[in-house]
């Protein structure tokens, strides 16, 4: 069963694609913010990352930073979530080391299939 690591500070948000992602068949550990984001990259070693870009404490463009620039999660894949739908933060993201970019609201079968890309077998 391969480990997601969700972080994103909206309940309703996470609550709904927990919930999705595990009839799929994922284990998902959820991380309410970029710190706690960054702490449970490293101590919880997940599959791939779902990060959410505007969050409080820290965003998640410097999150996808620190977990890209340590030698002991800089291979997870991360894929960053946002409702900003605009070139620009597609690109910063990308930039900010993250390794693709989808749009909210979720299309379970779109990132399902980036998920899918990213996971070993």
């Amino acid at each position: 069963m391969a480990k997601i690591l969700y972080v994103e500070d909206n309940e309703d948000n996470v609550y709904m694609l927990q919930r999705r992602l595990t009839r799929k068949g994922f284990d998902v550990v959820i991380a309410e913010n970029g710190q706690v984001g960054v702490d449970k990259a490293k101590s919880e070693s997940p599959d791939l990352i779902l990060m959410d870009l505007s969050m409080p404490v820290m965003d998640g463009w410097d999150a996808i930073k620190i977990i890209k620039g340590n030698n002991a999660t800089k291979s997870i894949p991360v894929i960053a979530l946002s409702a900003h739908a605009m070139e620009e933060h597609r690109q910063r993201a990308l930039e900010s080391g993250a390794d693709d970019y989808d749009t909210k609201p979720v299309d379970l079968e779109r990132l399902l299939g980036k998920i899918n890309q990213y996971l070993p077998g």
